[in-house]
């Protein structure tokens, strides 16, 4: 099921990178595992997934474990969900990316955590494209000196942005959003502020709009595993 539910996805990226002259090959499918079990994420796995994305750090900490043999065979976890500053350390040792920085100041506190690891992040900022209350993110008063202010932080590499519009029932409605975004990360990479050309963009619901308009990260819970349990 969930192998038929991976080709689906993937087809379904093909198609809308073909409309605009662009490969499959150019985005990354990241499987959300969000509340399923470690079960679901190998099915996945034997299903040719190899970025697994995860909300929320504790929740991710048992699934890394019980899925350890798999990162030799190059199994990538990403957090795509709100990273808590008390959360830093755990996240610095369990993630290869994290979606979600929204501020210098966790920047800074991911770098140190990252450093006293060993290991080098990879690491996009998160923008409120959408003005929503509800939601974390920068806006774009906030973005560039955050980006000023985290320029030569060696062990978190900023390559590029990430950002989560409000949801449209109709997905076209999102377009905006992500050109948005885009715009940004061009502003960004042309005023050297970040080392890539990454988007995180895109959900089960509007990836297509968001792979015609640049995405080089999807983020697919849903579509993949089904309804959050």
């Amino acid at each position: 099921m969930i192998a038929d539910r991976v080709a689906a996805v993937r087809d379904r990226i093909a198609r809308a990178a073909a409309r605009v002259g662009r490969t499959a090959g150019e985005v990354t499918l990241v499987a959300v595992s969000k509340t399923h079990p470690p079960e679901a994420v190998r099915e996945a796995f034997a299903a040719g997934v190899r970025d697994v994305g995860e909300n929320r750090v504790q929740e991710a900490e048992g699934k890394v474990a019980a899925l350890a043999d798999l990162a030799p065979q190059g199994l990538r976890w990403h957090l795509v969900g709100h990273l808590q500053s008390n959360k830093a350390k755990k996240a610095a040792v369990l993630f290869d990316w994290v979606h979600s920085l929204d501020g210098a100041a966790i920047g800074r506190r991911l770098a140190e955590a990252a450093v006293a690891a060993g290991r080098e992040l990879r690491a996009l900022v998160q923008v409120e494209v959408g003005a929503e209350q509800t939601k974390f993110g920068l806006d774009e008063s906030q973005l560039f000196p955050a980006l000023e202010s985290l320029r030569g932080v060696g062990a978190v590499k900023l390559l590029g942005l990430m950002a989560l519009p409000p949801y449209e029932e109709d997905a076209e409605r999102t377009r905006p959003y992500f050109r948005r975004l885009r715009a940004l990360r061009d502003r960004a990479r042309q005023e050297g502020l970040i080392e890539g050309a990454e988007l995180s963009m895109g959900m089960s619901h509007d990836l297509e709009v968001a792979v015609e308009e640049g995405a080089t990260l999807v983020r697919v819970g849903t579509a993949i595993f089904g309804e959050r349990i």
